[in-house]
C-alpha cells in the first residue's frame, strides 16, 4: 500500500518585509529577508498507524502540517495524500483537521458549532441529528451541547475542536496540538481516543510538545529542529537499545554504603525508611546491589531504565545545539 502522506524534500522559506525608521524620521524598507522554516522534509506516514511530529516551537511542524491542508504553499518539494496531489478535492472529504489556534464562533451553543461544521462538510441532516450527539460524548461534553461556546473552558473548546474534525468519519486525522490545554484526565482522554481512531482503522498525525503521551501512543515519531528533520523511525527503535539510568531501591542500608551511595549516584531519594538511588553506570548500580545483598541492608528492586523519548528528544535537540555553538555559520 502507498503511504497516506508521502512527502518529499518539502521546504518552505518566507519572504519578510521589515518597515523602520531612521533618526525616527526616515522610514527605511528592508526586503527580501528570508527565513526557512523548513528544509528538505521527506516523510512518510503509513495507512493505520499513530504518527507523531515532534520538534520545539519554532520546528516546523505546524508549517508542514498546514501545508498538508492547503493553508500555506511550499517553496519547493512535493507532497501527497492517499495518492493525490495537495488539494485534490476527493481527498479533502475524507480529512479530518484540528488547528493548532481553532477559531469559534463563541454565540454558538456546541450542537449548533457541530451542525454549522456538518454542513460545511456536506454531511447530511439526519446523520447530524445522529453523530453530534455521539461525538459530544466520546469527547467527553455531551453535557455541554446547549451552552454557548463563550461558556467552554480552554479545554472544553479543544474537545469541541476534536469533535468537528471528526465529524466527516475521516480516513486520516491530523491534529495540531490536540492536547494543548487540557488536564491529566483530559489528555488520557484524548490519548484515549487517537487509539480508538487505530482501533477503527483511521491514520492519524498529530503534533505535540508533550512527550510522555506521544511516547506511549504514537507507532512512529519524527524530530524536527529548525525546519530540518533529525530523527524519525518507530518508537521501538529509537529508544529500544539504549539503558538511561539505573534505580536501585532499598532499605536499612549501612551508613557506610548510604555514604558510598551519595558519591557515586545521580541522584539519591529518601521515602521515610527507603531509599531510591539513580545511577548513571551500570557498574556502581551492581557495586551497591551486591552489597545489599550480602547484607550491607536489603535490596528492594534493581531496575534498568530505557531511555525515554523526552530524555531522547533532549539528547538530540541538545547535540543539534551544541554543533551550531561550535559553527555558527551553520
Amino acid at each position: 500500500m502507498p503511504p497516506v502522506i508521502e512527502i518529499k524534500g518539502l521546504t518552505k522559506v518566507y519572504v519578510q518585509d521589515f518597515i523602520g525608521t531612521e533618526h525616527g524620521r526616515i522610514k527605511i524598507r528592508l526586503k527580501d529577508r528570508k527565513r526557512i522554516a523548513l528544509e528538505n522534509l521527506d516523510l512518510n506516514v503509513e495507512e493505520g498507524e499513530i504518527f507523531g511530529l515532534l520538534g520545539p516551537n519554532g520546528a516546523g511542524k505546524t508549517t508542514t502540517i498546514k501545508i498538508l491542508m492547503g493553508l500555506h504553499f511550499q517553496s519547493s518539494g512535493s507532497a501527497r495524500i492517499m495518492g493525490r496531489e495537495l488539494g485534490d478535492n476527493s481527498v479533502k472529504s475524507k480529512i479530518g483537521f484540528l488547528p493548532e489556534n481553532p477559531f469559534f464562533y463563541d454565540y454558538l451553543t456546541g450542537s449548533e458549532f457541530l451542525r454549522f461544521y456538518g454542513q460545511l462538510y456536506g454531511v447530511d441532516s439526519a446523520t447530524l441529528k445522529r453523530r453530534i450527539p455521539e461525538l459530544l460524548e466520546k469527547v467527553g461534553i455531551s453535557h455541554a451541547g446547549d451552552i454557548p461556546l463563550r461558556g467552554y473552558s480552554k479545554g472544553m473548546l479543544q474537545r469541541i475542536g476534536l469533535a468537528q474534525s471528526l465529524l466527516n468519519d475521516p480516513k486520516l486525522v491530523i491534529l495540531d496540538e490536540p492536547q494543548s490545554g487540557l488536564d491529566p484526565f483530559g489528555r488520557k482522554e484524548v490519548r484515549d481516543l487517537i487509539l480508538q481512531l487505530k482501533e477503527e482503522g483511521k491514520t492519524v498525525m498529530f503534533s505535540s510538545h508533550i512527550l510522555g503521551d506521544a511516547e506511549m501512543i504514537c507507532d512512529r515519531v519524527a524530530i524536527l529542529h529548525k525546519g530540518r528533520k533529525i530523527a524519525d523511525g518507530p518508537m521501538s527503535d529509537l529508544l529500544s537499545t539504549r539503558i538511561d539510568e539505573y534505580e536501585v531501591a532499598m532499605t536499612g542500608p549501612s551508613d557506610a554504603l548510604l555514604a558510598d551511595v551519595r558519591k557515586t549516584a545521580r541522584r539519591i531519594v529518601e521515602r521515610r525508611s527507603e531509599f531510591l538511588a539513580v545511577f548513571d553506570e551500570e557498574t556502581a548500580a551492581n557495586a551497591v546491589a551486591r552489597r545489599l545483598l550480602d547484607g550491607d541492608g536489603k535490596l528492594l528492586s534493581f531496575t534498568p531504565r530505557r531511555e525515554s523519548l523526552e530524555g531522547y528528544f533532549i539528547r538530540e535537540i541538545g547535540d543539534k545545539r551544541a554543533q551550531e555553538e561550535r559553527s555558527p555559520g551553520a
